[in-house]
């Protein structure tokens, strides 16, 4: 369980993010259509992005404070974060690209991350060789034993195809449930959410729509069933965020 305290304003050319969430969860799933700013949001957490005001913080750790002149450097934020386009490296087998993230501090043993991640037979396998699935793997693991405070992982099913998706997610579950690694994680799936997540976050055309556990949060938007089919819920030009794809061209805390 992390306490995440959200509180900012992003603004990228014409499109304006403004993300304010306050709740202790296991596992945050921001969920919305392309260009909605879900992606933003993520890599203002992971330092990417700078936030034109505002306050980032995790576990009371403050990474980003405009007012107190805090930002704390991608290096020090003690983030593990997983893009969509994963950059594993080439010339390197997998068991040298896992610990390749290793750093002082605590972080979990590379055996359980084997065992929990299933990757013992591709220990010595070179990256080129795996599946979407199993290089999704390799990447959570890295990221994972960098010993991060959260894990920040955007679209982790969008390369893995359906037969192979339940295995990221038992291994999404393992991570926030075994590991005890609190999750943020962007998707467009409503079945990913209701099986990972205990909060989540509908965002569209930058603005947060709704918010609370998946299953209530989702069966009260009406438009749930083709949220991800089309542009922003039908808004007329709607603006959206450059950093993400367009498809289309009581645990709250007060």
């Amino acid at each position: 369980m992390a306490a995440f305290d959200f509180d900012f304003t992003l603004e990228q050319g014409e499109f304006t993010l403004a993300f304010n969430v306050h709740v202790d969860a296991r596992a945050l799933a921001l969920f919305g259509p392309s260009g909605s700013g879900k992606t933003s949001a993520l890599e203002a957490v992971a330092g990417l992005r700078t936030p034109r005001r505002g306050r980032i913080a995790v576990n009371g750790h403050v990474l980003v404070d405009t007012d107190a002149h805090v930002n704390v450097s991608v290096r020090h934020r003690r983030t593990g974060y997983v893009p969509q386009d994963i950059l594993l490296f080439p010339h390197l087998n997998v068991r040298d690209n896992v610990t390749y993230g290793r750093r002082a501090g605590n972080r979990p043993d590379l055996a359980v991350l084997i065992d929990l991640l299933e990757l013992a037979p591709l220990m010595n396998r070179r990256v080129g060789s795996l599946s979407g699935g199993e290089r999704q793997r390799v990447a959570m693991a890295r990221a994972l034993y960098s010993g991060p405070d959260v894990l920040l992982l955007d679209e982790p099913l969008a390369a893995v195809d359906l037969p192979r998706r339940r295995r990221i997610v038992d291994a999404l579950l393992g991570i926030r449930d075994q590991l005890g690694v609190p999750l943020i994680y962007v998707t467009h799936l409503p079945e990913e959410a209701l099986s990972v997540a205990d909060w989540a976050v509908l965002i569209d055309n930058g603005r947060i729509l709704a918010e609370g556990p998946p299953k209530q949060t989702f069966e009260s938007f009406a438009s749930f069933g083709s949220f991800g089919s089309f542009g922003s819920f039908g808004r007329s030009n709607p603006v959206n965020d450059p950093n993400e794809p367009n498809e289309s061209n009581d645990q709250r805390r007060m």
